[in-house]
């Protein structure tokens, strides 16, 4: 027998927990699931400057304190992986690798995940010198010269946070201008660690037997081809959305980002999204938070008007 709850949170994320808080408060029976440690992408992030409230802390400690502050109020937290959502009336039925859990109210937070460049060397490198995650993986390249490829929010502040250990960063944009906030961009441009190769399309990375030893780049300009001889290849150039179990339930877009309303609700009712898995604009902490409460009290309006 499936487990029955009320509501069903998918994704630990800022928002995810937020929403889980605000169900929970509502004393509402809540389920929330990950197939991950609780936090997110807030994880892989160091310092964290535009948080309110928080000036000074890093992703995992504020990860950390979310989900302090969200488990006191008793919601339940379970790993698990979800293959697939089924409806049956007005239940919603979660499908994991190990369990399947019912609620009427389901919570799609399962935010997105950084985007492959798909060259050679990216996959067999990985992890002996290609990495996604300058928080995880920075100590290993301490004076060492690395590249970081793109050029928006990600790309340069994770470029910042690695210039703190590393010998010299190399940013390589296809582009001939950042994306970057101008505050991201003001501070790398005067970081004395930070280089930029402009209009270059990365072409390959290469390496021995055991690690990265440099990237391949094409100029675009002049079609020119070189190498930048670097010991570690930092890739940020955009994310896509994790909404493979939803695929479904056609609540996507044609790129796979949920379709909700300002109320978060999706066109199936009882099955809202929020945080970084809708199509938006603007996905940072702040805006799941504020989505997360949002999906929470919602998710409490449903539940009273199946029981109205």
């Amino acid at each position: 027998m499936a487990k029955k709850y009320d509501v069903i949170i998918i994704g630990a994320g800022p928002g995810g927990m937020t929403a889980a808080l605000y169900a929970a408060r509502a004393n509402l029976s809540v389920l929330m699931l990950d197939r991950g440690v609780y936090g997110g992408q807030m994880n892989n992030t160091g310092a964290i400057d535009n948080y309110p409230g928080l000036p000074d802390v890093t992703g995992p400690e504020l990860g950390e304190k979310m989900y302090q502050g969200t488990m006191k109020f008793g919601p339940e937290f379970v790993y698990g992986e979800v293959k697939q959502v089924k409806l049956d009336g007005n239940d919603r039925i979660v499908v994991t690798d190990n369990d399947e859990y019912v609620a009427p109210v389901i919570l799609i937070a399962t935010g997105s995940e950084h985007k492959h460049l798909g060259v050679a060397g990216e996959e067999e490198y990985q992890g002996r010198g290609v990495s996604y995650c300058a928080v995880c993986d920075a100590a290993f390249f301490k004076d060492e010269d690395i590249a970081v490829i793109g050029g928006g929010d990600s790309a340069i502040e994770e470029g910042l946070y690695l210039a703190q250990t590393a010998k010299k960063v190399t940013v390589i944009h296809r582009r001939d201008q950042l994306r970057a906030q101008p505050i991201l961009q003001k501070r790398a441009f005067a970081n004395d660690k930070m280089d930029f190769i402009w209009n270059a399309q990365t072409e390959e990375i290469i390496g021995d037997e055991n690690k990265v030893t440099g990237v391949k780049y094409k100029d675009k300009v002049t079609g020119e081809e070189k190498t930048l001889p670097v010991a570690g290849v930092f890739i940020y150039v955009g994310v896509q959305p994790q909404t493979a179990p939803f695929e479904d339930l056609g609540i996507t877009d044609e790129h796979g980002w949920i379709i909700s309303d300002d109320h978060m609700k999706t066109k199936i009712p009882g099955i809202f999204a929020l945080g970084d898995v809708r199509q938006k604009d603007l996905r940072q902490i702040a805006t799941a938070v504020g989505e997360g409460s949002i999906a929470g009290q919602e998710a409490f309006k449903y539940i009273q008007s199946l029981n109205d």
